[in-house]
């Protein structure tokens, strides 16, 4: 069983979002360097975003300390188990 994040936008403009953006990377590469983050990005339609980790507890953790949740770009979220039948 994997873990998908999905976030809800809030409308911040490109300018607001890219001035967060290097230190959300930061947070991000440090996931994926330790194998805990499979995929994660926007939505096509701007809509929001999602990001899909191996545990339960990687997405837990990730959602306190992405800066796109707390400095509010990101209005709301929810974790969600996804059971991956592509194994």
């Amino acid at each position: 069983m994997k873990t998908v994040v999905i976030g809800e936008g809030s409308g911040a403009t490109m300018e607001m979002i890219m001035s967060v953006y290097p230190r959300h990377k930061i947070i991000v590469d440090s996931y994926t360097q330790r194998g805990e983050v499979i995929g994660i990005g926007p939505f096509a339609d701007k809509g929001g975003n999602m990001a899909i980790f191996k545990t339960r507890a990687a997405a837990e953790q990730f959602v306190t300390e992405d800066p796109f949740i707390l400095e509010g770009l990101i209005k709301s979220f929810v974790i969600r188990d996804w059971n991956d039948t592509m194994l």
